[in-house]
């Protein structure tokens, strides 16, 4: 099927409070992320949006690559040049308003995997990068967000087919990333205004999409693997573990890796990364 969804951005404009209101749209760029840090010294930019229809040199946490054909995803970064929200808070929030903004596709709805990955039916459909930028004004945040949407099975590479799917392979139709879009935005706005209310709305939340609560994780911090069962999440201090060895600790996204198990293995021990 044709696509004919391609991102415009009189007609992402959506009535909102913050998120959105000033939207910017690039054929190709470098990053989004790159660019939105640029505006980002200017705090009249705070709720700026930035799209693009290709990434060159787009990446993920702990420097991976995103790797995504071109209008074949959504790809944008939001500027917040003023933030009330603890770093943990705006991640869990920001991963919140993606997995509502998705909702219900393809017979499940969209659920969170900490610290950064939205999952459909066991796989990754999304991706959220949180980066800090200090200037003269104080310290800026920019929310990157990758969604893929119309990617075949044939789009991923070997390795990523049995961990990776998009929208439309999961709905099995063509999604409209123009209304996409729009649902993302005001989902953001929504939930980032939560966020700065009222946290604990926004953990009850990701505590109802989470497919890591109550499942044993094996954290990786600073080099050393801390396995136990994922009792929660706190808005300061990230991740919080059982541990297998006995005691409770917490895990802060910015320093935390999950490990990553054998599907099969892992699906027998019920355990999620």
């Amino acid at each position: 099927m044709l696509k004919t969804d391609n991102l415009d951005p009189d007609k992402i404009k959506v009535s909102t409070r913050r998120i959105g209101k000033k939207i910017l749209v690039y054929s190709s760029t470098s990053s989004t992320n790159d660019i939105a840090a640029e505006y980002a010294k200017n705090k009249k930019n705070d709720g700026l949006v930035i799209f693009t229809e290709e990434q060159t040199v787009g990446r993920g946490r702990a420097g991976s690559k995103w790797i995504t054909g071109s209008a074949d995803s959504i790809l944008c970064s939001i500027v917040l040049t003023s933030c009330r929200c603890s770093a943990e808070l705006l991640s869990l929030a920001c991963a919140v308003a993606v997995a509502d903004g998705l909702g219900k596709l393809g017979g499940t709805h969209a659920k969170i995997k900490w610290p950064n990955d939205i999952i459909l039916n066991g796989k990754k459909v999304a991706g959220i990068l949180l980066e800090s930028k200090s200037n003269k004004d104080g310290t800026a945040y920019i929310l990157g967000v990758g969604i893929n949407c119309h990617q075949k099975q044939d789009s991923f590479p070997p390795e990523l087919r049995t961990v990776a799917t998009s929208i439309d392979i999961e709905n099995r139709t063509t999604c409209d990333r123009i209304s996409l879009a729009k649902r993302l935005l005001i989902s953001m706005d929504h939930w980032l205004e939560v966020a700065e209310k009222n946290s604990k709305k926004v953990i009850d939340q990701w505590r109802k999409l989470s497919v890591q609560l109550g499942h044993r994780v094996t954290a990786v911090f600073n080099g050393k693997k801390f396995t136990g069962n994922c009792i929660g999440v706190d808005p300061e201090k990230g991740l919080i573990l059982l541990l297998e060895t006995g005691g409770v600790r917490m895990f802060d996204a910015a320093h935390t890796t999950i490990a990553k198990q054998h599907q099969s293995a892992s699906a027998a021990a019920g355990e999620y990364f």
